[in-house]
């Protein structure tokens, strides 16, 4: 279950960063009657009563003028599009009522909390967190019961795991996808079998019988295809993510799209979280190569974290990451934006299937 994001909006001066401590119970933002002191989003894992794991966002705030404040404004705004639930602190500001609408169409829970100002003790955020708090939990968000393996697995399916571990991998550790995919068979009862691409043909030997289901990272998918049998259903951790966090059927028809894409075209690379690239980076050199022996002239732009464009209209394809740490809020409103400026937005593992033709040997969740 990804953690709830509860964001904190508001004037500038109006409070959050103070909230925020009060609610954390420990001082995660710098407090000053100074105008504008939090500049970035300021972010806080922990766990809070009744909501469980969650992150706190202090934002920048809005209301500022000149560069800088536009600037902050941006900022906050791109905390929207992964926000769960928006406390907003109302100051009296002229623009408290835009950013209400704002929020509201984007159909984010908003829990309003009238600004503090030094001598309204009785207001105090520290005195009211505890309400907030209940606040907060009557808006929570229901959890989602699906699976990332949704129908492709039943109790006591025999699960292929292929995990390559090579540079990119953290050093003593599985990435994020293959530790939830993991757990998430254990807990549905199956028997998962863990291999690199190296030791597949050992581990499908050894099996008496074949598996239900084969899972491979996107990026050796066309050498595990070659290698499993033909009966045997094939699909991928990031297309798993991208069926449990965003539209399948959206993705599929992105990543068709990419056989019309002009000789020119110009491409957006789009990660959920920010990282240092290496030479075998999937989104940034491996998928652009791939995409490059049918279009030499290729521009590739990249997007990282919440760096993603307002404008999308220079862009022919989105191709966004698996997301396997933003939440399904923020891949669906990443979808809804590229769907409204009518460019097709596609998947790591669904461009990758279909650039190797083995799109239709996949099974998808």
């Amino acid at each position: 279950m990804d953690p709830i994001q509860i964001s904190f909006f508001g004037a500038t001066n109006s409070g959050k960063s103070t909230l925020v401590n009060a609610i954390a119970g420990q001082s995660v933002s710098l407090v000053s009657e100074l105008p504008g002191t939090t500049t970035d989003p300021v972010r806080k894992r922990m766990e809070l009563p009744g909501i469980g794991p969650c992150v706190l966002v202090d934002t920048a705030g809005y209301g500022d003028p000149g560069e800088l404040g536009a600037r902050r404004e941006r900022l906050t705004r791109a905390v929207v599009d992964s926000t769960d639930i928006a406390v907003l602190l109302v100051s009296g500001h002229p623009l408290d009522d835009k950013w209400l609408s704002f929020l509201q169409e984007a159909d984010i829970p908003v829990v309003k909390v009238a600004a503090w100002h030094p001598g309204q003790e009785e207001s105090h955020p520290e005195a009211a967190s505890e309400s907030i708090l209940r606040r907060l939990v009557a808006v929570l968000p229901k959890e989602d019961k699906t699976f990332l393996t949704g129908r492709l697995v039943h109790e006591g399916s025999i699960v292929v795991l292929v995990m390559p571990q090579d540079s990119e991998a953290p050093k003593g550790r599985l990435i994020l996808p293959q530790v939830q995919v993991l757990r998430e068979l254990l807990d549905r009862g199956c028997v998962p079998v863990c291999c690199t691409l190296e030791s597949l043909p050992q581990a499908l030997k050894r099996l008496q019988d074949q598996p239900d289901l084969v899972i491979t990272d996107s990026q050796v998918f066309k050498q595990v295809e070659s290698l499993v049998p033909k009966t045997c259903p094939l699909t991928s951790f990031s297309i798993l993510l991208a069926a449990a966090k965003g539209d399948i059927a959206v993705f599929v028809a992105g990543a068709k799209a990419m056989e019309n894409l002009p000789g020119n075209a110009r491409i957006l690379v789009a990660e959920a979280c920010t990282h240092v690239p290496d030479t075998e980076d999937i989104g940034r050199v491996k998928i652009p190569a791939l995409l490059r022996r049918r279009i030499p002239d290729l521009k590739v732009d990249v997007a990282a974290g919440n760096d993603f464009p307002e404008d999308l209209s220079p862009y022919q394809l989105i191709i966004h990451c698996g997301a396997c740490v933003a939440s399904s809020r923020l891949v669906q409103a990443r979808i809804k934006k590229a769907l409204c400026a009518g460019v097709p937005i596609t998947n790591y593992g669904i461009a990758i299937a279909w650039l190797q033709g083995i799109l239709d040997r996949v099974s998808l969740p």
